[in-house]
């Protein structure tokens, strides 16, 4: 099948099932479950990419396998705290209720649609991988298996970090700043955005491999500009006040750092 077809193929079905899935989140009254399918449809594309691709299989199943596993952990993660909190929606998606008031279901469709291209488009390296027909595994694809095992197990740790502060009866009003998260104010952040690196450098190994800086690019814009760290310090500043402020005084926005004191202002690059 050619690349062409995978692609159209994908955005297809892809396009068909976030609509579906916008249909049952006006149902449930809670669009947070869009990030779970996110999650979950990296692992569906990659399979399907792996099975239908021309390129070598042993590396295909690799791609398939590291696409799956990182993308299953995530979206069970997501999946649990958005169970946990439901019928309560997550707050980026309170706040686009106020910002797109009057629109709101009619703006709200087009985003679940684009969440569903930006599946495909980020997906760029497991095609370009999944095309490759060398018949042996590469120093870069070995390297990024390698960068790949070292960030999901930073995001996981990460991840337990918080929900085990989460799980303390005190901790209202406090900032989870032990951990990883005493070095970064967003390691789970840091972490995905890396995942997305090591995907990078596994297609490197590819023909025109090189496109898939792409991905890592637009995740990076997005965590730190659109979605991920503007959103999340804005709500953390309405929910902690003060606590929170001095947490972004002392601790790295997104890149791990050893912690500087209150009274200094931020190396510059790393705030």
């Amino acid at each position: 099948m050619s690349p062409a077809a995978l692609l159209l193929i994908a955005l297809a079905a892809l396009g068909l099932a976030f609509a579906g899935l916008y249909g049952l989140a006006r149902r449930l009254d809670n669009y947070g479950i869009v990030d779970v399918a996110w999650a979950y449809a990296f692992g569906a594309l990659a399979t399907f990419y792996a099975l239908a691709g021309p390129g070598w299989p042993v590396r295909r199943a690799l791609v398939a396998t590291l696409a799956v596993l990182w993308s299953a952990r995530l979206g069970t993660h997501l999946a649990g705290r958005v169970g946990r909190h439901h019928p309560v929606e997550d707050g980026r998606y309170r706040q686009l209720r106020q910002d797109w008031a009057g629109h709101f279901a009619a703006k709200m469709f087009w985003f679940f649609q684009l969440q569903a291209g930006s599946v495909v488009l980020l997906g760029a390296p497991f095609l370009l991988a999944c095309l490759n027909p060398a018949p042996a595994l590469h120093p870069l694809e070995l390297a990024g298996t390698g960068l790949w095992l070292l960030a999901v197990s930073g995001e996981a740790l990460a991840d337990a970090q918080l929900a085990a502060f989460q799980r303390r009866p005190a901790r209202a009003g406090r900032v989870c700043d032990t951990g990883l998260w005493r070095y970064s104010r967003h390691p789970n952040y840091f972490f995905e955005w890396l995942v997305w690196v090591a995907y990078f450098v596994f297609a490197l190994a590819s023909p025109w491999g090189p496109l898939a800086v792409l991905a890592p690019a637009v995740i990076l814009h997005l965590l730190l500009r659109v979605t991920g760290l503007p959103l999340n310090e804005a709500q953390n500043l309405r929910q902690r006040g003060d606590a929170y402020r001095r947490y972004q005084r002392t601790t790295s926005a997104f890149v791990p750092w050893p912690p500087r004191s209150a009274d200094r202002d931020p190396p510059a690059g790393r705030a």
